[in-house]
């Protein structure tokens, strides 16, 4: 863990407050609309498939597939500036949604659409875990 964090932190809302718990468990939670079962992610409050206020949280089974990325050269933030270069993946999850996390253990070479990911976490304070992606083997 980073003794001084100078990156931006999450600010856990009441609907997002279980996604982080789960990862500060080590546990990748997402929502479960309760009236209709659709899976989504990000956490927010209504389901857009029914559009139904009830939810329920469900854990990922923390497999996914590429489907994009990008790296970055240029830090949007100072924070950032010593990890240059960032590759950001966006995963499709087992589960029928799509996760945005950095890629660890890679390289921009070995990527390729549809490659298989497994979801891992990153203890980067006390109080703040991450998502990161490492290649399947």
């Amino acid at each position: 863990m980073n003794a001084a964090y100078e990156k931006p932190v999450p600010e856990p809302t009441a609907d997002s407050q279980p996604y982080w718990d789960g990862l500060a468990a080590h546990r990748l939670m997402i929502q479960s609309c309760a009236a209709c079962g659709q899976a989504r992610h990000y956490p927010q409050p209504m389901c857009p498939a029914c559009h139904s206020l009830e939810v329920s949280w469900i854990e990922a089974s923390r497999r996914g597939t590429l489907h994009s990325w990008t790296e970055t050269h240029h830090p949007f933030h100072a924070g950032f500036k010593d990890d240059l270069p960032i590759l950001l993946v966006t995963v499709d999850l087992a589960e029928g949604v799509r996760l945005q996390c950095p890629l660890r253990d890679g390289s921009i070479g070995a990527l390729s659409l549809g490659r298989a990911v497994d979801i891992d976490f990153e203890d980067v304070t006390d109080g703040l875990t991450l998502p990161v992606a490492r290649l399947a083997p």
